[in-house]
């Protein structure tokens, strides 16, 4: 069926869209990143940092109670602004290992990847996790080397770990002036133009920074755009010409910029700045967007989905009561193809049910707007009053498909739940489904303990912090964990599609250092204590598949 508006307006919001996730390990100054992206593009107008102090703005993209508290990124938070005719849709990720699955999930809805480094620290673990994951999904990945007005390692060094650390070849588009308390802005190798910045006092100002723009290096004029001490002067010159020096072997030993090899993930476009103070943020959003690549095809079960089809997209993230007067329950939605129009039916791949769509909503952190119509690209929030709505669901208004899912990985921490006040079982099972359903915490049941006394499954346990306080603000029920000594969760399959593993479920059951439980779908999942023991399993039942997330294909098919 041809979509039923003009091509032509359908192309033009489609190659205005840019929609990108921000990763990076905690600390490297993320969060404050992304306000200052806000801040250029109209949407706030003070950017905050994030502080301990109690009496500290609070960040825009931090909007859980939990989150102001802490000082941390918890939650994805969904951001939408304009600039510069773009329409931008901004997914900030938790830096914080203990919810990089939630990071996973969010880079579904997203075409590409800003991966942020702390130019003193360089790539740490944390980043390496994510940058893992952006290859998995085959995204490109632009590269923001921030802190630069700190103590920092030599450029060319930081350069060289991404190949040797990431195994990914990069290109920079600008080069540092100097670092820490020496570094006066950073050099456009494109343009060729010597981009100078705001002082400390002026970083939150949201007033264009100013520029000198020059043939080459060689030929700035920094003392008389700069301005510094007598004695200051010759300091300056070197540093200009060690920057020159710099350059010159960049020109010779590093990679040119080749859009082909960045949209592949082959290469990564670097620049550098400090978010904190403004330094080279508004060049690196405005080359950002010039070089990311607009909304393309999907993957499906009936094949590529092109952007230009009929409506069709894919719910990555549920988040519960983010207005806490209502209890609402929201499904954010990526638009993958053709135009939503509020009121328009859609049906539900999984269920293979029609469903109206009107509650759709546009968010900027905790605000929301209703809205009447969006393109690919866009994040619609869906108010989902009946609970049909998961995590990797898809919704075409065209022939019934559905897009490549998205996995729930194995847990690696384990506790069962009681009451200080049995009477509130009710309410602990009503926050339990649905942060469960926002991919919070994961829910098992065994025979042996019974419904009334779950298992559940973080794979890091800050996350059990994050359910108790959850719990306890949004559901009034005050609930204790009890850690239990499981390690590992396993979901079994048989190698043999359709065989039943009955007997061996019975079998596990019968072992003393491993649990048999069922998850949310009823699929079979075994709790093992040691990595010796799955290992063991591993060998002695040849006949079965023990999987690091839940099959999606099982869950598919039982639905």
């Amino acid at each position: 069926m041809e979509p039923l508006i003009p091509g032509k307006q359908l192309e033009r919001e489609i190659q205005r869209r840019r929609t990108f996730a921000i990763i990076s390990h905690p600390d490297a100054g993320k969060t404050t990143l992304t306000e200052k992206l806000l801040l250029y593009g109209g949407a706030i107008h003070l950017a905050g940092a994030v502080k301990a102090k109690s009496n500290s703005r609070k960040t825009t993209s931090d909007w859980m109670e939990i989150e102001k508290q802490r000082g941390i990124s918890i939650s994805t938070t969904v951001l939408r602004f304009e600039y510069n005719n773009f329409q931008i849709n901004l997914l900030d990720t938790p830096g914080h290992k203990d919810f990089s699955e939630d990071t996973y999930r969010t880079l579904v809805a997203a075409d590409a990847a800003v991966m942020l480094i702390d130019a003193a620290k360089g790539v740490e673990p944390q980043t390496l996790k994510l940058f893992e994951v952006c290859r998995m999904r085959g995204l490109p990945i632009f590269t923001f080397i921030n802190k630069m007005d700190r103590p920092a390692r030599d450029p060319l060094e930081l350069i060289d770990e991404l190949e040797k650390v990431l195994g990914i070849r990069s290109s920079p588009i600008s080069w540092p002036i100097g670092m820490g308390d020496r570094f006066k802005g950073v050099y456009d190798r494109q343009k060729e133009e010597v981009l100078l910045f705001q002082a400390e006092d002026k970083a939150h100002a949201s007033k264009q920074t100013p520029t000198l723009k020059v043939g080459h290096i060689a030929q700035a004029d920094l003392v008389s755009a700069l301005n510094p001490p007598e004695n200051k002067k010759a300091e300056l010159l070197e540093l200009q010409q060690e920057v020159q020096s710099q350059l010159e072997l960049l020109e010779i030993a590093g990679d040119p910029y080749d859009s082909q090899r960045v949209l592949k993930g082959e290469l990564t476009p670097v620049f550098f700045g400090s978010a904190m103070n403004n330094f080279g943020v508004q060049h690196f959003l405005d080359k950002f967007l010039e070089m990311a690549p607009a909304p393309t095809g999907r993957q499906s079960n009936q094949g590529t989905i092109e952007p230009s089809a009929s409506f069709s997209g894919v719910f990555f993230k549920i988040q519960a009561n983010i207005d806490p007067q209502h209890r609402d329950r929201v499904s954010f939605f990526r638009v993958c193809s053709g135009k939503f129009s509020r009121g328009m039916e859609a049906t539900h791949g999984r269920l293979k049910q029609n469903f109206k769509l009107n509650k759709a909503f546009h968010f900027f952190a905790q605000e929301r707007n209703l809205i009447e119509e969006a393109w690919p690209g866009d994040i619609v929030g869906f108010l989902d009053t009946t609970g049909d709505f998961r995590i990797g669901d898809t919704l075409c208004s065209d022939k019934i498909f559905e897009y490549e899912g998205v996995p729930r990985f194995s847990p690696e921490n384990f506790a069962g739940v009681s009451l200080a006040d049995p009477l509130k079982r009710k309410q602990l099972k009503k926050g339990l489904d649905q942060l469960s359903e926002e991919g919070v915490v994961q829910i098992f049941r065994s025979e042996t303990r019974g419904d009334a006394q779950p298992i559940l499954g973080v794979v890091g346990a800050l996350q059990f912090d994050v359910l108790q306080h959850r719990i306890k603000t949004e559901y009034s029920v005050d609930m204790r964990l009890e850690r239990l000594g499981y390690s590992r969760a396993r979901w079994l399959a048989p190698q043999e599609s359709g065989k039943d593993i009955s007997k061996e479920l019975l079998e596990f059951s019968s072992y003393a250092d491993c649990l048999v439980v069922k998850d949310r779908d009823s699929l079979p999942v075994i709790l093992f204590k040691t990595d010796w023991s799955m290992n063991w399993a591993v060998g002695k039942y040849p006949n079965l598949k023990f999987l690091t997330s839940a099959p999606l294909a099982l869950i598919s098919a039982q639905n």
